[in-house]
């Protein structure tokens, strides 16, 4: 056993990010995962700088999303392809496909049929802006998706959008779509039946608004941007010392406390009471807070902090985080041994299971690598020999 689901196989469609990582995250769980892609290959494949390798051509954006697969090339505009597909679709027990609304049924694989190929199939469907509704079909990207859900009025400055630094739309729709698809599993032990996920990125920034959305639904408040500090909660935020910035949230009374008594102010003052106070008050509490923090390096304060049971870190850079013992203990750095590139480092899954050993990752594959041997495997499930795709 490799994972949970190693008795699994995914047929993945997709292509870019959001479904190439939701099918990923169903390969670290140990899913079969076929990557289908154009013979031209997954658009991703030419995203760059930076590229590498001894021909200088392999991105590392695709690197980022496609371990654990193997890939096979595929014309779905050609009867042999369609046929290739169609042969797979019976044999797999997921689907994965982010094309435009209506695409993949124009290219003969409609709900309706692909439930004749296979009634257990579960078809996980991502798109820009939901498959129905007003504006249904819409292309979308992952950085149109933060601006028009919401997102980007929500990061930065007041009056200074940002967008997120990560494609995080994508990644939410990617890590949306592979739980809806794990309940989909886990409903069909029980029907037999397979049935449609969808989700979009829309959708998924929506779904992760929490806080920000009760502001307004509920309290008529609308949420602007914070720059570095909490919608909700003083101090909760990132604030200058000595020598740079680093982050404290106090996100209690008793922490609030500590931090007072450690930078000399009065916690018990009417304005900084109570969180309500210290929010009314903000402007007035970081200015407070970093005239006494101007006074000692970063190490200073966050050893203090840390000794006081209080939220506090620093600030890091990519390849600081990378470098971090405390990241590396948890499994998310995985070595893989690349066919062109040779031993290399890639981020690795999120979840770990208890009882078992870390898994062996396989790299992201070359284009068409895996032709023959998914072609192999498929014959033997025609023919009733069954064996895994791998």
């Amino acid at each position: 056993m490799q994972g949970p689901l190693d008795d699994v196989v995914v047929l993945d469609l997709s292509r870019a990010l959001a479904g190439p990582h939701a099918a990923q995250m169903l390969g670290d769980l140990g899913a079969h995962v076929i990557k289908v892609e154009h013979p031209d290959g997954d658009e991703s494949r030419g995203w760059g700088p930076p590229f590498v390798g001894p021909e200088g051509d392999i991105s590392t954006y695709f690197l980022a999303a496609n371990r654990n697969k193997q890939s096979i090339t595929v014309d779905l505009k050609t009867d042999e392809g369609r046929v290739l597909v169609e042969r797979l679709v019976r044999r797999s027990d997921v689907l994965i496909e982010n094309f435009r609304t209506g695409v993949l049924a124009r290219l003969g694989f409609g709900d309706d049929r692909l439930r004749e190929l296979n009634p257990r199939l579960i078809l996980l469907s991502i798109t820009g802006f939901g498959h129905d509704g007003p504006e249904g079909g819409r292309p979308g990207y992952d950085q149109i998706a933060q601006g028009e859900a919401g997102l980007m009025s929500l990061t930065g400055t007041p009056g200074e959008p940002y967008r997120v630094g990560a494609s995080i739309a994508d990644l939410l729709a990617g890590i949306h779509g592979a739980y809806g698809v794990l309940a989909a599993l886990h409903e069909r032990g029980r029907t037999g039946r397979g049935t449609v996920v969808r989700t979009s990125l829309l959708a998924s920034v929506v779904g992760v608004h929490s806080y920000h959305g009760t502001s307004w639904t509920v309290g008529g408040r609308l949420p602007v941007a914070n720059g570095n500090h909490h919608a909700s909660i003083a101090p909760y935020g990132a604030f200058h010392c000595a020598d740079g910035m680093l982050q404290i949230a106090a996100a209690n009374d008793g922490q609030w406390r500590k931090v007072a008594q450690l930078l000399d102010i009065e916690p018990n003052i009417p304005k900084y009471a109570t969180n309500r106070e210290r929010f009314a008050h903000r402007d007035e509490l970081i200015s407070d807070m970093e005239k006494a923090l101007a006074a000692h390096d970063r190490a200073h304060w966050l050893s203090a902090l840390a000794a006081l049971g209080v939220p506090a870190g620093a600030i890091r850079t990519i390849d600081e985080v990378y470098g971090w013992d405390q990241v590396r203990s948890q499994g998310l750095l995985v070595e893989v041994d690349h066919p062109a590139l040779g031993p290399i480092t890639l981020p690795g899954p999120p979840l770990r299971f208890d009882g078992h050993p870390a898994r062996d990752h396989t790299p992201p594959p070359a284009l068409g690598q895996d032709n023959a041997t998914v072609l192999t495997w498929l014959e033997a499930q025609e023919t009733g020999a069954g064996g895994s795709p791998t």
